[in-house]
C-alpha cells in the first residue's frame, strides 16, 4: 500500500509542465510584441507635403523645369527599381539638366511585406517627402545613394538614423522629425493605391514608367531615353491613354 502511495501522478506532472510552458510561450510573445511596437514606426498621421516641387493630388516629387514629363513610380525596397537606377539615372539627370524634362518622382510601397514589420518602402518614400521639402536639389542624389545602400528584401531594412545619414550626405539637413516620426507615411499609402498599372500587366508594380502623361510598359524601354522625347508625339504603341 506504502508503494502505491508513492505513486508518481504523471497528470499531474504533465498538467504542470503545461502550465509552464504556457507561461514561457506568452512571455515570448508579450517580448516579440513589445519589440516589434518599438521597431515598427507609428505615422503621426495623414500629413500631406506641401511644397512648390510637390504636387499633392498625384504623390509627385518635381525635379526640372523642362516641358517635357517623364513619372516614375519607385520602392525603395524593390531590386528592379535599384536597376532602373544603375542603368538610367544618370541619363535622366541629364534630361533634367539640360532642360528636355521634368521628373516627377513618386516614392510609393508596395514592398514592406519584405521588411519584417518595420514597413521600410512606407518610411523610406516618407523620408524622400522630407527631403523634397527641405533641400529639393538632394533629391535625386538621395535617390541613387538609397539604392547605392539597399537592403536585401526580407531584411529588416535601412533605420531612420541610417536614412538620415543619407539624407545629410545629400545636402538635407535638420529633417530628425519629420523622419523619425515617420510624418508622411499614410500619405505614401495613399498614394500607393493611385498608381497606374503598365500595360500587359494586372496589378501595380515598380518601377512604374511614364512619359509625357502615358505609361509605357518597361519592356519597351530603349536604352537611349532620349528616344522617348523626340518622338513624345507619337506614343508607343504599347502605350495606354
Amino acid at each position: 500500500m506504502a508503494a502505491q502511495g508513492r505513486k508518481v501522478n504523471w497528470f499531474a506532472i504533465w498538467v504542470s509542465v503545461g502550465v509552464v510552458v504556457a507561461l514561457v510561450v506568452v512571455a515570448a510573445l508579450v517580448i516579440t510584441l513589445n519589440n516589434a511596437s518599438k521597431a515598427t514606426p507609428t505615422a503621426t498621421g495623414s500629413q500631406t507635403p506641401t511644397a512648390s516641387n510637390i504636387n499633392s493630388d498625384t504623390g509627385a516629387i518635381l525635379v526640372g523645369t523642362g516641358s517635357q514629363t517623364m513619372d516614375t513610380y519607385i520602392d525603395f525596397m524593390c531590386p528592379i527599381c535599384n536597376q532602373f537606377e544603375q542603368v538610367y539615372g544618370s541619363q535622366i539627370k541629364s534630361l533634367v539638366d539640360d532642360g528636355t524634362i521634368t521628373l516627377r518622382v513618386h516614392p510609393i510601397s508596395i514592398l514592406d511585406r519584405s521588411s519584417q514589420g518595420t514597413q521600410y518602402s512606407t518610411r523610406a518614400a516618407s523620408a524622400a517627402y522630407c527631403v523634397a521639402i527641405a533641400k529639393p536639389d538632394a533629391v535625386l542624389p538621395f535617390i541613387k545613394e538609397m539604392y547605392a545602400q539597399q537592403p536585401a528584401e526580407g531584411s529588416t531594412g535601412l533605420t531612420d538614423s541610417q536614412i538620415l545619414d543619407i539624407a545629410k550626405a545629400a545636402g538635407a539637413t535638420g529633417i530628425d522629425d519629420c523622419v523619425n516620426s515617420g510624418r508622411y507615411m499614410s500619405y505614401v499609402t495613399a498614394m500607393t493605391e493611385k498608381t497606374p498599372v503598365q500595360p500587359g500587366l494586372s496589378t501595380i508594380s515598380t518601377p512604374t514608367i511614364a512619359i509625357n502623361g502615358t505609361t509605357i510598359a518597361n519592356s519597351t524601354l530603349p536604352q537611349d531615353l532620349s528616344t522617348l522625347f523626340t518622338r513624345s508625339s507619337t506614343p508607343s504603341p504599347t502605350a495606354t491613354p
